[in-house]
């Protein structure tokens, strides 16, 4: 188990251990600093691929995307919490990701606008 400081918004306790978000058998550190960014964007935000990247450091977005689409089914880390830069959900090869993110930021109050962007002044969440 690891412990992830996160807030309360994100169903966890401050220090509260979890099992391991990420696929532990892989050992990337990368992967696991990009989920221990993730985990700390509160409920009702959004960031940046571009910007969690930069938070972690030598990464690319590319590899916060790819980070993100190796998280298992059910896994904790808030993903759905991660857009592009010009506030939009990235489309997805195969499946219905793209429905269920919207879905999910939607639940969390989060509002899109008439071209299905979110206002990145109103949501983003750019602290660490």
């Amino acid at each position: 188990m690891a412990r992830i400081t996160s807030s309360a918004a994100n169903g966890l306790k401050p220090d509260q251990p979890v099992e391991d978000p990420w696929n532990s058998s892989s050992g990337d550190p990368l992967y696991a600093r990009i989920y221990a960014s993730v985990l700390r964007i509160p409920r009702g935000r959004v960031s940046t691929y571009g910007y969690i990247a930069r938070v972690v450091g030598e990464c690319s977005a590319r590899q916060v995307g790819y980070a993100l689409a190796a998280l298992p089914e059910g896994s904790r880390v808030p993903w759905h919490r991660v857009i592009n830069y010009k506030g939009e959900i990235s489309g997805r090869k195969h499946g219905s990701g793209s429905n269920d993110q919207r879905q999910r930021l939607r639940a969390e109050g989060i509002a899109f606008d008439f071209k299905g962007r979110i206002n990145l002044q109103r949501y983003g969440w750019h602290r660490h």
